[in-house]
């Protein structure tokens, strides 16, 4: 008996996925590869933000291994702090990731559009915290983010924040390590632009350039208005004086910044074999209860007006040119059908779980 109700759960978990599982709302954002829609499970009323990669401008970029190596990575994550994938399915023209619905907008919002540019201290530090949780999670699925920056760090209806798009992450084997010049130029450690080879480090020095940004409302290696050429930026990581100013920045969060932005990543807090417990003992987070904190059970500093829409017009993002001299053939199959695997279990159950409970999604942040 009980093995048949198994059998009926997991049938029913294994269903085919199509757009008609949706029911689709309005655009959030716009990216490289195609758009993100709000959309909610018709069956259960759960909400979630659905990435919408066009097929022609993947093959056109070469995006298979970016899109395909994303996707399997966000399958193996389980983490408050990191955006969930529960579905992932193909139509005729699209590849579909579903993932957790943050409507909070980014942190490159919120430290550049509200008010004067940075965050309050308290802010600065909740999200700091919850980003090293983020981190210590992936690390420990051996998994090395490389793009971290305040675009990628978003927040959710009640202030709390996730990390998001893993395309350029890495699974590690157990000591090994990887190389290569990925990630966006100012926030890349200066083992990346050395092209060494490097493990978790480059994520360490992303948390530094993130709690410095929101601090003194301008990234580390780069004034306001300015912009400096490719070759400036990389001579400024490597040897630049980084100056903080009294007036930001109090005696915790320089020593903090000054240990996740030390150039020789053996030195860099976060790169000893204690990795994020390392990061979580600074004295920059010593009013912190990272227990509570990976509980759920803190409250945020800051929570986002549901009112309000924290994120640029996606009107006045360019709509995409028109991909010419791409065609999709039988070839491209073989890549679909490792994308297209339906529910994420643990994802799918806990949606489930969710609605047996009376925990139904609402449809009304999607058409603000």
């Amino acid at each position: 008996m009980f093995f048949d109700r198994f059998l009926q759960w997991k049938k029913l978990e294994r269903q085919t996925i199509t757009k008609r599982t949706f029911r689709q709302y309005r655009q959030l954002g716009k990216g490289g590869f195609g758009e993100v829609w709000a959309c909610q499970v018709r069956a259960t009323g759960k909400m979630y933000a659905c990435k919408k990669l066009q097929k022609t401008q993947v093959k056109k970029r070469r995006g298979e291994t970016m899109a395909l190596n994303e996707k399997q990575i966000l399958e193996k994550v389980n983490s408050r702090f990191v955006v969930s994938l529960a579905y992932a399915y193909e139509t005729k023209n699209t590849l579909c990731m579903v993932l957790t619905i943050m409507n909070g907008g980014d942190l490159r919002f919120h430290i550049y559009n509200i008010g004067p540019a940075g965050l309050r201290k308290e802010q600065v530090q909740f999200y700091a915290a919850e980003v090293c949780c983020g981190l210590r999670h992936l690390h420990q699925k051996g998994i090395v983010y490389r793009d971290l920056k305040p675009e990628n760090i978003l927040l959710d209806d009640n202030g709390h924040i996730r990390i998001s798009d893993l395309g350029l992450a890495v699974e590690l084997r157990e000591g090994s390590l990887v190389r290569g010049r990925v990630g966006t130029m100012g926030y890349m450690a200066p083992e990346v632009i050395d092209d060494q080879y490097y493990g978790m480090s480059p994520d360490w020095w992303g948390l530094g350039c993130l709690v410095y940004e929101m601090t003194a409302g301008r990234p580390p290696f780069r004034e306001r208005g300015d912009n400096a050429k490719k070759e400036e930026m990389e001579r400024r990581i490597r040897a630049g004086q980084i100056e903080y100013s009294p007036k930001s920045f109090n005696t915790q969060t320089i020593d903090l910044c000054r240990s996740l932005l030390t150039r020789d990543p053996e030195q860099r807090l976060g790169c000893q074999p204690s990795g994020a417990a390392d990061v979580q003992s600074h004295a920059f987070f010593n009013t912190v209860n990272f227990r509570m904190l990976e509980a759920g059970l803190v409250v945020p500093p800051f929570k986002p007006d549901p009112k309000l829409v924290y994120c640029s017009d996606v009107q006045d993002i360019d709509e995409f040119s028109t991909v010419k001299g791409v065609s999709l053939d039988c070839a491209d199959d073989h890549f679909y059908s490792k994308f297209n695997t339906g529910s994420v279990c643990v994802n799918w159950q806990n949606e489930v779980s969710d609605t047996a409970n009376g925990t139904y999604g609402s449809a009304s942040a999607a058409n603000r």
